[in-house]
């Protein structure tokens, strides 16, 4: 499943692409079936990383990759990265983890290249202010979110920075409802029937691809989404009179 729709980003063979805050992998799976693209999944966590190359060497053997795939821990802070090496840039459900979303948007415009694209996804709002109130833990594990986005927070943090949207987007409202039934019955409890029988819907949903729950969810994202997705260039720079 993913957030970011590449319809929107579009990739050219041989793109260098960087997935921060990879997690398992799931961006960085769909980049490297693509014409000779480059990945580089980048995550702050091991766990996450040991999976998404896992799952990328699994690929490999079956020979569903064409391009190329590196694996590294990094910090979104401080990329490892020289100016100005990516074409395109996927940054999903990041920065309400960060400690300094300021310096995290600066570095995403360092290492993007003058003609590149961005892909921001976070938490949407509304949702995400009804888990904090509902449920403490949602919000106080380790490494959980540490702030809310409003729409227009999220893009001034952008436009501060010298980017500019070009697209917004609203997206998984069905998985608001499991995360609604997970603060209601613990996020802790792993054992909750009614949000593991959900979930299995879910699991249910994603893999049938049904035209018509695509659609109702669709419908449903302007209402109650998960996250809200932007998409990103570079602003023009506006040449000094002399």
């Amino acid at each position: 499943m993913l957030t970011i729709d590449f319809s929107l980003m579009p990739l050219n063979g041989g793109a260098q692409v960087l997935d921060l805050g990879c997690g398992p992998g799931r961006h960085s799976w769909y980049v490297c079936k693509l014409d000779h693209c480059s990945v580089y999944a980048v995550d702050y966590d091991l766990e996450s990383l040991q999976k998404a190359k896992y799952m990328l060497n699994m690929m490999d053997a079956e020979s569903e990759t064409k391009g190329k795939w590196t694996v590294l821990q990094g910090n979104a802070m401080t990329l490892p990265f020289s100016d100005k090496s990516f074409d395109r840039i996927v940054c999903s459900e990041v920065l309400e983890h960060v400690l300094d979303d300021e310096q995290a948007v600066r570095e995403l415009f360092r290492v993007l290249r003058d003609d590149g694209e961005l892909a921001v996804s976070v938490p949407a709002y509304l949702p995400e202010t009804i888990y904090w109130k509902l449920s403490e833990a949602y919000h106080t594990n380790p490494g959980g979110h540490i702030r809310i986005y409003k729409e227009r927070q999220l893009i001034d943090l952008f436009e501060r920075n010298s980017m500019a949207v070009y697209a917004i987007r609203h997206k998984h409202a069905f998985h608001s409802i499991y995360w609604l039934l997970r603060c209601l019955f613990g996020v802790r409890n792993e054992k909750a029937r009614i949000p593991a029988i959900y979930h299995k819907f879910l699991a249910w949903q994603i893999d049938r691809e049904s035209g018509l729950l695509h659609r109702l969810e669709a419908f449903s994202d302007r209402l109650f989404p998960k996250s809200v997705v932007i998409y990103l260039r570079k602003a023009p720079q506006q040449n000094s009179a002399g």
